[in-house]
């Protein structure tokens, strides 16, 4: 197929550029036709300029805080010209709140601040050749991982207390850890204990002590994933995947991608996790 062709408009009053050339001269970067329309465009303009430039997406930036009404008034020029089939992404200052509304209005996704133009890109080569197969979301919280200092101390607290059933203990010796597993609906919760002085758990507890450590994601094709979070910059504790317990393949990615939280990603043997 040919170069991708996108078309970066900011619609209404905004009069700051920056951001949207940056992000038009990171879509060229990825081997992209970008098409930028300049400030102050009104919808009609943003969808007449994409029909007859015939380009594959819409991309619109607004630091103004009308993103609801000038996207949603894109989507319903386009619609009255028969081009509801060119995909819209949006981002710049848009509040987590009025996403829902966005993406109800028929936008295809919202980039918030916090996105890198390498996802942005990486959504769009995707969006267009769905061949390059999307990375599905994690399919479930597959447990919650406590530290504690020693299970037999606290392990009452889970069985008899919140009345969880215990699966089983485990020893899980690339993490120098003792695992005790408790079922609770469709997920775990594991209670963590170290085994040797230089666990990840006894550092943890050293620093933070007892509470939680990680939340598990259960997903497939860790190794694709890995590869696809690599390419994109995000910041990985473990650039491959490893053994944990259940004979399940582990990677944790660093809590400074999250805010903090520590995200585990693990994918069971089919069928085993249930």
């Amino acid at each position: 197929m040919g170069k991708i062709r996108v078309l970066i408009a900011k619609p209404g009053l905004d009069g700051h550029d920056r951001g949207a050339l940056v992000i038009a001269q990171a879509l060229r970067d990825h081997g992209m036709e970008v098409i930028y329309t300049g400030l102050r465009q009104s919808p009609v303009q943003i969808a007449q300029a994409a029909i007859q430039e015939d380009v594959d997406v819409i991309g619109l930036s607004s630091l103004s805080g009308a993103h609801k009404t000038l996207f949603p008034k894109v989507m319903e020029v386009l619609r009255e010209r028969n081009a509801s089939d060119i995909p819209v992404v949006g981002g710049g200052v848009i509040p987590a709140e009025d996403i829902p509304y966005l993406l109800d209005q028929g936008v295809n996704k919202i980039f918030t601040s916090g996105s890198s133009t390498e996802v942005l890109a990486t959504y769009i080569q995707q969006l267009i050749d769905p061949e390059s197969a999307f990375i599905t979301p994690p399919r479930k919280i597959a447990h919650i991982g406590i530290a504690v200092n020693k299970i037999d101390d606290v392990l009452s607290f889970y069985t008899e207390m919140l009345g969880l059933e215990l699966e089983g203990v485990e020893t899980v010796e690339s993490e120098g850890v003792k695992v005790a597993f408790l079922k609770i609906g469709e997920s775990r919760i594991e209670l963590l204990e170290p085994l040797k002085e230089l666990s990840p758990i006894k550092q943890f507890l050293t620093k933070k002590g007892e509470g939680i450590h990680h939340i598990a994601l259960e997903v497939d094709n860790i190794d694709e994933r890995l590869n696809s979070f690599k390419s994109k910059g995000i910041p990985l504790i473990n650039s491959e995947a490893k053994q944990g317990a259940h004979d399940s393949q582990i990677a944790f990615i660093h809590p400074k991608a999250a805010n903090g939280v520590l995200f585990e990603m693990c994918q069971h043997p089919e069928g085993s996790e249930k």
